[in-house]
């Protein structure tokens, strides 16, 4: 059933655990993903870039897919389609107006009184109509052809500022995670996220989770992370297993079954990614 994020991030919250966003890049993903959550009777969060919405077809395709799937599937999990990094009012009022249950808009790379500017404008259309909304504060570094952009780390007193003057339902505080692989040590300052935690007192997300080790990911959640991206190391094993099957397999020529040679890895980073966070 779709849920407003709320509903999924404020339980994760109260109980110290993390609800994993895995975002969807096409049908097959999404069915996917579904089917192993609602196997494991977990929540789960749906998230779709701007890119993949352009790729997919647009707002209300995605919507509708995600919404006929959940009924065709007979799932009955909470479950939140989420906008990743909507990069405009106007990106969060189609995902909203379409039919999406929680949106991000990321004004990260402005200055901070034209993101708060921004992110309120956001939240009060959002807020309107029952939906949820994420923003960003600092910047999260990015793998640009193997090159890691700078990381700004979000501020103490700015994340406070951000979250009362915005009304936000969820801050994705930058601090030391990369989209895309890593490269070299992960250096997420823990300290910092327990002080954001304290003075904020609202759930923490942290992107760019591919490629953070398994006690780093506990150490956030106990820090207050209560929901992690996860979108590379998808596509990564997916890509993995479609290589091998086509490597055994050079005559056959079906996408369908091209696309499903991967199903069986995606399902099970999810399994172990479930596991780790803890979620319930």
């Amino acid at each position: 059933m779709l849920v407003n994020m709320i509903e999924i991030l404020n339980a994760a919250k109260e109980n110290k655990y993390a609800v994993a966003q895995f975002n969807i890049n096409n049908l097959e993903w999404t069915r996917f993903i579904l089917e192993e959550c609602n196997k494991l009777n977990v929540p789960v969060i749906l998230g779709v870039s701007e890119g993949a919405l352009k790729y997919m077809g647009g707002y209300e395709t995605v919507a509708n897919l995600v919404k006929n799937l959940i009924k065709y599937l007979g799932v009955a999990i909470p479950v939140s389609i989420h906008l990743d990094h909507g990069s405009s009012y106007e990106s969060c009022k189609d995902a909203i107006d379409a039919g999406f249950t929680s949106v991000m808009i990321d004004a990260s790379k402005y200055e901070l009184e034209e993101n708060i500017r921004i992110t309120k404008s956001v939240v009060e259309y959002a807020h309107d109509k029952n939906i949820s909304v994420e923003a960003e504060i600092g910047h999260v570094g990015e793998n640009n052809n193997g090159t890691i952009s700078e990381i700004k780390y979000a501020e103490v007193d700015d994340c406070i500022r951000f979250c009362n003057e915005t009304n936000i339902d969820f801050l994705a505080p930058a601090l030391g995670s990369v989209h895309g692989p890593y490269i070299g040590e992960p250096k997420l300052n823990f300290d910092r996220m327990k002080e954001i935690r304290s003075a904020c007192n609202i759930p923490l997300v942290l992107h760019g989770g591919s490629g953070i080790y398994d006690e780093q990911i506990k150490e956030a959640i106990n820090c207050g992370i209560c929901k992690i991206n996860i979108n590379t190391e998808l596509q990564q094993v997916w890509a993995s297993g479609v290589r091998e099957y086509l490597k055994e397999n050079i005559n056959i020529y079906d996408p369908r079954k091209i696309i499903k040679a991967g199903e069986n890895n995606i399902k099970k980073i999810i399994d172990e990614k479930i596991s780790l966070l803890g979620t319930k």
